[in-house]
This record gives C-alpha cells, sequence and structure tokens, in this order.
C-alpha cells in the first residue's frame, strides 16, 4: 500500500513496500534488477559472503545494480554456521559500506536443512548489538527464542515459515501469531514462500512483512512472478486491516430475506 499511514518501519525509517527482496539465484544481474523492480521492494538484501559489494575489484558490482541511493541495502550473512563468521561478515559489510549499520543475521546450523543455530544465533546477536549494528535476525519459529532477541535489542525477528528455498509455505502459522502478539517489533516471515498465496497468507496473519528470494528467482519467469508478490503482499495487507469475516459452520444468505415477496 502506499499510504504512509500504513507504512512498514524499520529502523526509524519508512517504507511503503512490505516485501523485501533478495539477490540471489539470477540468471545474471540484468533479470536481477528487472525482477527487484517488478517486486516495488525498497529493502533488498544481499549475501555478502556470496555476492561483490565492492570486496573484489574488477568483478561485477551488485551496487552498481541495486544501488544504495534507490534501496535500502539489507548485508546478510547467509553461507555462516557461526557466530564468529556472522560477526566478521556483518563487519566487513560495514566497512565496505561505508558505516553501513543495517543487517540481517542469520546464522545456520546444517547445510541440509539451513535451519538456524539458535545458540550462535543468540550470541552473534549480544555482539553484534554491543557492536552498535541494527540486527534484523532470522530465527525458528519459537516463541520463546523470538522474544529472547528482541529483548536483547534486535529491531526486526523473522521467524521461518519453513526452509530455506522449500518453497513449502507457512507451516506452523500459530506459533507465527504466538510470536507476533508477543512483539513489540516488526515480524516478518523470512524463507519459504513458493507463491502469491504464501505471501498473501503471512500478509493476512498481520505479519509485518515478508522477504523471499528463491520464490522469485526460482520461478519459470522471476520477473512475472516479482510482480505477483508485489500483488500478493498488498492484497494480504489489506484484507488484514479489513478484518475478514467470521467463519461460520452453516450457510447465511448473501441476501437478506426479510421483506421477501412470497
Amino acid at each position: 500500500m502506499s499510504d504512509l499511514k500504513d507504512a512498514l518501519v524499520i529502523a526509524g525509517k519508512q517504507y511503503n513496500s512490505r516485501l523485501l527482496v533478495g539477490t540471489g539465484k539470477y540468471k545474471d544481474l540484468d533479470e536481477t534488477r528487472e525482477a527487484i523492480e517488478a517486486s516495488g521492494a525498497e529493502i533488498v538484501t544481499v549475501a555478502v559472503r556470496r555476492t561483490n559489494i565492492g570486496q573484489n575489484p574488477g568483478e561485477p558490482n551488485l551496487l552498481d545494480v541495486i544501488t544504495p541511493d534507490k534501496y535500502t541495502i539489507l548485508p546478510n550473512t547467509a553461507g555462516c554456521y557461526t557466530a564468529e563468521d556472522a560477526v566478521r561478515t556483518c563487519r566487513l559489510a560495514r566497512e565496505l559500506m561505508d558505516g553501513h549499520d543495517l543487517v540481517k543475521l542469520e546464522v545456520l546450523g546444517d547445510q541440509k536443512t539451513l535451519y538456524p543455530n539458535i545458540v550462535e544465533t543468540i550470541k552473534a546477536t549480544e555482539t553484534l548489538v554491543k557492536d552498535g549494528f541494527k540486527v534484523m535476525v532470522y530465527t525458528n519459529d519459537d516463541p520463546i527464542v523470538a522474544k529472547q532477541l528482541e529483548e536483547m535489542g534486535c529491531i526486526a525477528v523473522m521467524p521461518l515459515g519453513s526452509l530455506i528455498g522449500s518453497g513449502l509455505g507457512i507451516l506452523n502459522p500459530h506459533n507465527i501469531k504466538l510470536i507476533m502478539e508477543a512483539a513489540n517489533v516488526p515480524i516478518l516471515v523470512d524463507a519459504g514462500v513458493g507463491t502469491a498465496s504464501d505471501a498473501a497468507i503471512a500478509m493476512e496473519m498481520g505479519c509485518a512483512g515478508v522477504l523471499m528470494n528463491t520464490a522469485i528467482a526460482g520461478a519459470n519467469h522471476p520477473v512475472l512472478m516479482a510482480s505477483a508478490m508485489r500483488k500478493a503482499i498488498e492484497a494480504g495487507r489489506e484484507a488484514f486491516l479489513a478484518g475478514r469475516m467470521p467463519r461460520k459452520r452453516y450457510a447465511s444468505a448473501s441476501s437478506p430475506l426479510e421483506g421477501v415477496i412470497g
């Protein structure tokens, strides 16, 4: 939605779009740019360990295509399996981006599931918050862990819908609702979205936003899917704000029966 009264607020900045997108898995930088433009996203996440944002001079630089003057760049720690590696990656991103301190923290547990390692995530969070970073944190759908990460100083908590890149959708909506009920920071679904209906469901639940990459980049037509995701996010948000009708066990006529001519 374009109304700033319903803006997503991250680290004190307002965003019209509640869709956050990644930059991996596209066939080339042109497709990356086109898909992100079609998505309407204003926050774009970049895997520092897998993408050149200036650390490899002479190679194509993603920031020449996804420019920081147009997008909020969100460096992430994808591919990190220890708190130490994640902290090092965030510090590298801050150095490369002239003091940029907004980061997405993810510390993975294993290569098969890419499930978050919560012990290492908490360690990294503690260090990064003390180091002045504004941390948006990827975690599991445990309400207790989510609240702990918020209390440690994370500015947004991002529970998984399902495993990264799985496309299985939101498998445990009840836990995500519990996380939202207890939260005082934005809760964004991160990972597992497969198609537009998954994104709409997340927004209808009341999530502040959705972050995705593979659902767009892995589609047969990524630019078209990016456009679909944009519409799904907007429709889901509007449905949440409108408030759905109550569920009923029996039928209820759409037209009133009073005054019907016999």
